[in-house]
């Protein structure tokens, strides 16, 4: 079962469900944990990581015993390289735990909504991943793990500060909130830099595609807290729920204008789009997420009459990655094959204006 993993391109998060998942791709929530009286990772030594593996593993088996929740363990020593790029693309990993250091570890639920990643920038990095907006059932379900894993392991916390962290800016409650939001017409107009502008005002990051560090591709960004510390969880579910209501308030609004004002414009966007994804010999992996922004956006607005989903979309994101490519052809490839394998494939699942 854990096996599919790395060999299907859907995951819970992918799925056409949750509250504005037009606009609202996934929502996460993470928790950073460490345990007590071991360095953290930054400053351990490689028998204390090892400690550190060998106890959340233990852990993890007992909750699983529990019959509360079923989560896999995986050492990423043990793991292709091609398989943890996978992880990555997935956003099942960070891209610091993709670095090739001894002792990481993902405990992992088979439906992908859980991942615990060891020995990353902390001890435990605990992960729930699900479609649309719901950061509260997030929160409720990673507070859960969270308190499983409490009865077999010690966690590091201290009554004024809460809990401790190897990065100052998660002491507290550890725990950061995301969204992934597609915001096309608010990059087309520029209003996009302004919105990012008074969210980072307001105590709000915004990212790219993968987290930190990274940039945004296909028009779309995660948005998080930046405070962890004097704010209930439950305030930080909620602050981000608002901002994010209110950018998907501005999305629809902008779009509303766009397809009044300019509705022959982007239909001939959306068009070439679909054009270019179905019939290119050649696409690099930056061009397909911008392409298939465009027919996202004009899947939504009903621009075009085609066979697809949202969460068709989503999956040729994913697909469109260098990993799972290589995993779809059976074979390392360099860029040049990575991009007509890319072009091949979209060819085969946008064929006769549906999805196959």
């Amino acid at each position: 079962m854990i096996d599919n993993i790395f060999t299907r391109a859907r995951s819970s998060w992918t799925k056409n469900e949750g509250p504005l998942n037009h606009i609202v791709i996934s929502s996460r929530v993470r928790l950073a944990r460490n345990l007590e009286k071991i360095p953290m990772p930054p400053f351990q030594n490689e028998s204390q990581s090892h400690t550190v593996l060998e106890r959340t593993k233990k852990a993890v088996e007992a909750v699983k015993l529990t019959g509360n929740t079923e989560l896999f363990f995986l050492r990423l020593s043990e793991l292709p390289a091609l398989e943890k790029q996978i992880l990555l693309e997935k956003h099942l990993i960070s891209p610091e735990h993709l670095e090739e250091k001894p002792n990481r570890g993902l405990a992992i639920s088979a439906d992908e909504t859980i991942s615990i990643m060891v020995n990353e920038e902390d001890h435990l990095r605990l992960q729930v991943l699900l479609p649309g907006l719901q950061l509260d059932k997030a929160w409720e379900k990673a507070d859960k793990i969270d308190n499983l894993l409490e009865e077999y392991l010690e966690f590091a916390f201290c009554e004024k500060k809460g809990y401790l962290t190897a990065c100052p800016t998660n002491v507290g409650t550890g725990l950061r909130a995301s969204v992934m939001v597609h915001i096309p017409t608010l990059v087309m107009t520029r209003q996009a830099t302004k919105i990012f502008h008074t969210l980072g005002q307001l105590g709000f990051a915004v990212r790219g595609l993968y987290g930190e560090g990274t940039e945004s591709k296909g028009s779309i960004f995660q948005v998080s807290n930046q405070i962890t510390l004097g704010e209930k969880e439950t305030e930080i579910i909620q602050n981000l729920s608002s901002v994010t209501r209110q950018i998907v308030d501005k999305e629809e609004e902008m779009r509303k204008i766009l397809l009044k004002e300019m509705p022959l414009q982007l239909t001939d966007r959306v068009g070439r789009a679909y054009g270019i994804l179905s019939n290119a010999a050649i696409l690099s992996s930056e061009e397909a997420l911008n392409l298939l922004s465009d027919l996202r956006l004009g899947v939504d607005l009903g621009l075009v009459k085609l066979n697809l989903k949202q969460e068709n979309l989503t999956e040729l994101m994913v697909l469109a990655q260098p990993g799972f490519l290589q995993k779809y052809a059976g074979k390392p490839m360099d860029a040049l094959e990575r991009d007509a394998t890319r072009a091949k494939l979209f060819v085969e699942k946008l064929k006769q204006g549906g999805y196959n």
